[in-house]
């Protein structure tokens, strides 16, 4: 029912399918054998999977099956890594959040966790994934679904008022999760003023913390989330998602456990950080001239999130804005330390330090930043398997990100290829965006969802409405090419 849902909203909004074929599943196949994805798991791994599947390697003694925890996930995940639960406390909030104990499923040295290290994270594609570990363990035993018991990490957080956490322990414990919900759902039911305050509390938590973020200086992107699912029907379903509140709150969720992770890690001087530089004070002042040429007005004193979450992606000119953006948000990656500190250990997006703990079922560096953030915080040592695994981290993570990314695009492209292939000569209405190389400008279609590179003839800038003709639409290679032969409207 959530892809149907789904489906829907897309159509409402002008989003295109397109009829599964032949040439479209011999393009995805082709990406993946391009970029090296294994197609199945070797024998011996899932051997392993399903003995500890049935027969775990440790089992948590601590029993926490009564916290009645919700699942928030999109529709049809089996993959389960986070359950959570809210309720107030005093003028704040206790925030319980359980994320999958895979150190129960996974033995260092082991058959499965050898091959974790060579997949490093889950790699999408529409029509299937390429799971970081077997089925029998990431999307059952260790999954956690609704009514069944799990080991999870146990992150006990207090949130003040103002949205500030003030106190964390993390701890392992046996889990059940009772209700499982997608983000339409959620929304949903807070629209409608739920009295279930382990939803309701979702949205009170959120916005506490999002006007946190603003308060220190943080910042997300409003970039249009380009998207291609496979609905009910055996159709590839292209669109640019529309955003919901609840996804939002249940993200800053996980953002207050990686800030609380990274501060474990600090304090006792051992961990992996996710970084990202701090824009510099002359990107920023250049985005603040685009800006400016666009016609935007950036009020005096507002500092740049607080600007970025005030545009409206609808907007020609401010979407050129967005695309601009993303070269305030380049250079991230994962630091590793045990002694001394990361000279640049900031995530500059978020203005605080920063951890990945929260998906160890689909990113292998996850599972090493829970053991260490719960040893430090039951004042144990930290596991050898997870101090020895540190340094081998930030490559085996940046080669599988670079892979991931390239396998989303290549076959994102596809299906752009695929949905105008039959438009081929005819005309569109686009927004540019961005500059690309080559002589080539980046357009943004109004309909269908497709982002592409255009080359033209006649003078355009950043924020103009043109009009666009499609000259090529190859499914094989994923090629997508416009020439824009009219200014519809320009900057002021």
């Amino acid at each position: 029912m959530g892809q149907q849902r789904l489906r829907a909203r897309y159509r409402e909004e002008g989003i295109t399918s397109v009829l599964t074929d032949e040439r479209l599943l011999a393009r995805f196949a082709a990406v993946r054998e391009q970029f090296g994805l294994p197609t199945r798991f070797p024998d011996e791994v899932m051997a392993a999977a399903e003995a500890v599947a049935v027969a775990p390697v440790e089992w948590p003694e601590r029993d926490e099956t009564g916290i009645p925890f919700i699942t928030i996930d999109p529709p049809g995940s089996m993959d389960l890594d986070q359950a959570v639960h809210i309720e107030r406390s005093g003028e704040g909030f206790r925030v319980r959040y359980a994320i999958a104990y895979l150190p129960a499923f996974v033995a260092p040295g082991g058959a499965i966790d050898i091959e974790a290290q060579v997949r490093g994270q889950t790699i999408y594609a529409p029509d299937q994934r390429t799971p970081l570990h077997p089925a029998p363990v990431s999307e059952d035993a260790a999954s956690l679904l609704p009514d069944r018991v799990r080991p999870a990490y146990i992150w006990d957080m207090h949130v003040e008022p103002d949205g500030q956490g003030s106190a964390v322990s993390v701890y392992r414990a046996l889990v059940r999760s009772v209700d499982r919900f997608d983000y339409e759902q959620v929304q949903a039911m807070i629209d409608a003023g739920t009295s279930d305050e382990r939803v309701a509390l979702l949205k009170e938590v959120g916005e506490r913390r999002i006007a946190f973020e603003q308060r220190r200086g943080g910042a997300s992107l409003p970039m249009p989330e380009q998207e291609v699912i496979r609905d009910v029907d055996g159709h590839f379903v292209l669109g640019f998602r529309p955003p919901l509140a609840a996804e939002e709150w249940n993200a800053q969720i996980s953002l207050m456990t990686g800030m609380a992770a990274a501060e474990l890690m600090v304090g006792a001087r051992i961990g992996v950080l996710r970084t990202l530089p701090a824009p510099r004070p002359e990107a920023l002042e250049r985005f603040r001239r685009e800006a400016k040429a666009l016609g935007i007005r950036w009020p005096e004193g507002m500092t740049y999130g607080a600007f970025l979450r005030s545009l409206d992606r609808s907007d020609p000119k401010h979407l050129a804005l967005i695309y601009d953006a993303t070269g305030l948000f380049r250079g991230s990656s994962y630091v590793v330390f045990d002694g001394e500190l990361p000279p640049a250990p900031e995530h500059g997006a978020l203005a605080a330090i920063y951890a990945h703990v929260t998906a160890p079922l689909r990113r292998l560096v996850d599972r090493y930043g829970l053991a260490i953030a719960e040893a430090i915080s039951q004042g144990h040592p930290v596991p050898a398997w997870a101090s020895a695994g540190l340094a081998d981290l930030p490559e085996i993570m940046a080669r599988t990100s670079k892979v991931a990314h390239g396998v989303e695009r290549a076959c994102t492209d596809a299906v752009e290829a695929a949905v105008l292939s039959q438009f081929v000569g005819q005309l569109f209405d686009a927004a540019v965006v961005d500059n690309s190389e080559h002589g080539r400008w980046v357009i943004q279609l109004t309909h269908p969802a497709v982002v592409a590179q255009a080359a033209t003839a006649i003078r355009v800038q950043n924020g103009d409405r043109v009009t666009a003709r499609l000259v090529r639409a190859d499914v094989p290679t994923g090629l997508v090419r416009f020439e824009i032969i009219e200014r519809v409207g320009s900057i002021d």
